[in-house]
């Protein structure tokens, strides 16, 4: 999937596009795999997300969630 696809995905699910990218490298770009990430949660996404970023916080849906958290 294409950056710019995964950024329209992250904004329509008001998700950090960090996010949305770790989600979908985990999926291997499935996107059916991808939601179902995205719906369920994966230990594994926040620290892949952050490791993408400087940000100290980012949004999954309505959650934000805090690098030192993590």
């Amino acid at each position: 999937m294409q950056r710019l696809r995964i950024k329209e995905w992250a904004k329509i699910r008001e998700t950090s596009v960090e996010i949305a990218e770790a989600i979908f490298e985990l999926a291997d770009n499935d996107e059916v795999k991808a939601q179902q990430i995205w719906d369920e949660g994966s230990d594994e996404v926040l620290p892949l997300a952050f490791s993408k970023t400087d940000a100290d916080r980012l949004y999954w849906g309505e959650e934000t969630i805090e690098r030192k958290n993590v």
